[in-house]
């Protein structure tokens, strides 16, 4: 099943607020729903970090899930998609800053079963592997060394790797080669992991295969839209 992602950031003038608020109750029932061939989705709504500064990059995640290629592509010929959700588009998100990514997606600790809601909040990070590293060299890395590591962070309730659809190198570089996810009950949880010393050692090791130019994170809560079982 494709598991894609796609990274979004309000349009000027619009607050991050209306952003969330216009994706949850507009966009989302009226539009992208619609689409037939989405089997699931999910919003993922940034939650705002201490300490930080400036206009984020994104401030949510639309997760999509699709049976295959051929459904992908019947889904943007469809008239839900183009009459509906991609005309609704510029009335509140900034296309231009838009990422997407299409994963494979595979669950490392499965604590909580994908079929329920997931805990509280999830750290959603993109990561583009160090400058003349394979893509099979980076996957590697990231099954055998890095995940054993993540898992031991203290109150992790369940993590999944996502990794760049082998299509996508097949055309051209792609902006990211996987996302990593996170969660944890609530955001206490999540700020007692970051301050362990295993925290200190998943650091450390993603430095020897992602390059940190490349490495964006966002906390975010997760909102069913189709789901969590698929339809």
């Amino acid at each position: 099943m494709i598991h894609q992602l796609i990274f979004a950031a309000p349009k000027p003038g619009m607050t991050e607020q209306d952003f969330h608020r216009y994706w949850l109750d507009v966009h989302a029932v009226r539009y992208a729903s619609r689409i037939p061939q989405i089997r699931r989705y999910a919003i993922d709504t940034r939650l705002p970090e201490p300490g930080e500064g400036g206009e984020p990059l994104w401030s949510g995640i639309a997760e999509i899930w699709l049976a295959n290629e051929e459904e992908q592509l019947a889904s943007l010929q469809t008239p839900e998609f183009l009459e509906g959700a991609r005309l609704d588009e510029p009335r509140w998100a900034a296309f231009w800053r838009t990422v997407v990514l299409d994963t494979d997606t595979e669950t490392v600790l499965p604590d909580v079963p994908e079929t329920s809601v997931q805990p509280g909040v999830k750290v959603v990070t993109l990561a583009k592997r160090r400058e003349g590293m394979s893509v099979e060299a980076f996957r590697r890395h990231l099954r055998e060394r890095h995940a054993p590591l993540v898992t031991e962070l203290p109150g992790l309730r369940r993590y999944d790797q996502s990794v760049t659809r082998d299509g996508w190198y097949a055309l051209s570089e792609p902006p990211f080669d996987a996302a990593f996810h996170e969660w944890f009950d609530d955001v206490e949880a999540l700020r007692s992991a970051r301050r362990s010393a295993q925290q200190a050692l998943v650091d450390d090791d993603r430095r020897n295969f992602v390059n940190g130019r490349y490495l964006h994170s966002l906390t975010v809560r997760q909102h069913w839209v189709i789901g969590p079982r698929s339809r």
